[in-house]
């Protein structure tokens, strides 16, 4: 790829706004995994916390939803890598500054856990072994939930690694909204009100940290303004905003009502999930656009044609779609007085002109005017 890039400024440049580096080819997989491993490690955690209050039925049903996450997760993996012999190899070897290292180990381990504690929970075998498994499953849920977030955050994407910093909590916001979505839909309307909680909190968190994320970083936020991933936002935001309304309306007195909510809630959570990573793909990889140069070069540059602008009188450059629309040289008018013009444009007069220096006359006449320096070239004597 032909690129020309600089570091003027601080910031990339690539060679016509194209990307500096190849596209993920990461498939439909991988989004679905980000919301099955955030459904599996929040479930875990809630499961917990319902039976430590005495809510069986609340943490069965969590409980369930996180042996289905973490059951689907590692065939989604299998899926994308193509054969099952990769996901072992990431096992070969534990690497503390690698997120994918980590994460295989994280999975590994939330999966034999949240085994054991689902089968605790629903039939009481392995009581002993099982109840050191809960508190294992829920402890390794948080960073199941979130290491995702440090894994594409730790790769070359521009986007992706901007948003590095908050990128983790909308991650984890988003776990905790698919789990309360879950539970929702599993769960009698009057065993629910922790998950209730849950989800509204997590829809609350997960619109804001959204705005802020995008608000901080500014100008690199264009990619999730790009069609593809405006859509998923604009489905994940309209999804969650229209299940937590129902929710809060109507989901403490209707079983009906809770269902919805919570089957609008997963799909703001799956959206969003979709939208983190078209952003990433295509678009995101290219650099964001150039800030202001400080260069010392470059402020000197602007300083010449801050004075050449004002011995214009104020006038732009010409352009290069100016100069073709511009008339014959014959029709364009030359008085001493009013200086060169031509349409109803001022360029400058001719003693501004004959008094810059050689710098500043290069650039009042353009190459737009270079059949009129011909003409008169006497006059100028450059």
């Amino acid at each position: 790829m032909s690129q020309a890039s600089d570091r003027t400024g601080g910031q990339v440049r690539s060679y016509h706004g194209q990307p500096v580096i190849k596209a993920p080819v990461w498939t439909w997989e991988i989004p679905v995994y980000f919301f099955a491993g955030g459904l599996a490690g929040a479930s875990a955690g809630l499961a917990l916390l319902a039976e430590a209050r005495g809510n069986e039925v609340l943490g069965r049903r969590a409980w369930a939803a996180s042996m289905v996450g973490i059951g689907v997760s590692p065939g989604l993996l299998i899926s994308d890598l193509g054969r099952p012999q990769r996901f072992l190899n990431m096992l070969r070897m534990f690497k503390v500054t690698s997120p994918m290292s980590v994460g295989s180990w994280i999975l590994s381990g939330s999966g034999a856990t949240t085994s054991l504690a689902a089968l605790t929970a629903w039939t009481g075998l392995f009581h002993r072994a099982g109840t050191p498994a809960k508190v294992a499953a829920a402890a390794l849920g948080l960073p199941l939930s979130t290491y995702t977030a440090a894994l594409i955050a730790n790769t070359a994407v521009p986007v992706w690694h901007e948003v590095r910093r908050e990128l983790p909590f909308v991650f984890g916001a988003g776990a905790a909204l698919s789990a309360g979505a879950a539970a929702l839909i599993a769960t009698p309307t009057e065993h629910a009100a922790p998950a209730r909680r849950l989800a509204l909190g997590a829809a609350v968190a997960e619109l804001a940290l959204e705005e802020l994320m995008e608000k901080r970083i500014g100008e690199h936020a264009k990619p999730y303004q790009e069609k593809l991933p405006k859509r998923f936002k604009r489905l994940s935001q309209g999804a969650i905003a229209a299940g937590a309304t129902l929710l809060a309306v109507r989901g403490s007195r209707s079983r009906a009502a809770a269902t919805a909510a919570g089957a609008l809630l997963g799909t703001g959570a799956i959206g969003d999930a979709l939208e983190q990573l078209q952003g990433g793909v295509g678009v995101g990889c290219r650099p964001p656009l150039r800030r202001r140069s400080t260069t010392r070069r470059d402020r000197a540059r602007r300083a010449h044609r801050g004075r050449a602008r004002k011995l214009q009188g104020g006038a732009p450059r010409p352009s290069h779609r100016v100069a073709r629309d511009l008339r014959p040289s014959s029709a364009r008018p030359w008085c001493w007085a009013r200086g060169l013009t031509w349409g109803n444009r001022r360029v400058g007069s001719a003693k501004a002109i004959l008094s810059a220096s050689p710098w500043d006359r290069s650039l009042l006449l353009s190459p737009a005017l270079v059949d009129t320096r011909q003409e008169y070239r006497h006059l100028f004597a450059i």
